[in-house]
């Protein structure tokens, strides 16, 4: 489960980069949302919830 979690959050962190031309004027909102994300699956773990 883990596993799958962390390569759907690698994809979502690929996609939501600002480097595409559709995606520019996105900024780093996408890359912020995914990093609240990644935050909230590390607290989980540390705490032994995931």
């Amino acid at each position: 489960m883990f596993f799958v979690l962390t390569i759907v959050l690698i994809i979502a962190l690929v996609g939501s980069l600002p480097t595409w031309p559709h995606s520019k004027g996105w900024g780093y909102y996408p890359t912020g949302g995914v990093g609240l994300i990644l935050l909230i699956l590390l607290i989980l773990y540390l705490m032994g919830k995931l």
